[in-house]
Formats: C-alpha cells, structure tokens, sequence
C-alpha cells in the first residue's frame, strides 16, 4: 500500500539541501511503497508562499499525490501561494498536464480554491 509521509531529517537528500543553501528548513515528504521509497517532494514554507525545489515520481498520479499532499498542508497554514523552482523543465509539463500550472506559470495562485475544487465532482456526470 502507498503512503505518502514527512520524513523526519533530510538524510539520503544531502546533494538537494547544498543546492540551497539559503533554505532554513527543508521539508521531504515520501511516497513508500513497502517500505521502499518510490518517491518524494521537497519543499519550504517561505512567509506567504510555499516553495517546491524538486520531486520525483514514477508516474502521474503519484507526483499528483505529493503536489496534493504539500498544498494540502500549505492549506491548513493558511498559505495561497505555491512555486514550483524545480530544476528540470521537463517537470513543469507533469504539473500543467495534472492543472497545477498554466501556461508558463510557476505559481499556483489560490490553491485553497484549487484543492476544492473538486469537492462536488461525484455529482457531476
């Protein structure tokens, strides 16, 4: 079964935390799978903004489970703002296919918003 959990320390991510240096407190959440790491997110809560500095998910629906699970906890901190600083391109194209993104954008504005916005899609046909 897939758990998405915190990970308490930043052991195993040491090359991500030199490659930000002025970030006071990382954040990793992981997917396990079976106790095994199938993935992760790191993140930093920065005054009204949460700031995402990389992930890696196997496919979709998990980097769509990560980014959820970190916007939902920005959420319950009263944060609207996300950016995306990721270091592959590539990797914005995963998040404007699942709509965390438009365009160009880095920011997703509003994200109280977008993490309701599904909340009455089972009545929807």
């Amino acid at each position: 079964m897939l758990e998405i959990q915190e990970k308490h320390g930043t052991e195993g991510y040491e090359e991500l935390i030199s490659a930000h240096p002025d970030v006071v407190m990382l954040h990793i959440t992981e997917a396990l799978e079976k106790g095994s790491v199938t993935g992760f997110i790191a993140y930093s809560y920065e005054g009204d903004r949460t700031v995402v500095y990389d992930y890696a998910a196997g496919d979709l629906m998990l980097c769509d489970g990560l980014v959820r699970s970190v916007l939902f906890k920005s959420c319950l901190k009263a944060i609207g703002k996300c950016e995306f600083m990721l270091p592959d391109e590539e990797k914005y194209g995963d998040l404007r296919k699942l709509g965390f993104l438009t365009a160009d954008s880095r920011i997703a504005d509003n994200i109280d918003r977008f993490m309701n916005g599904c909340e009455n899609c089972k009545h929807n046909k």
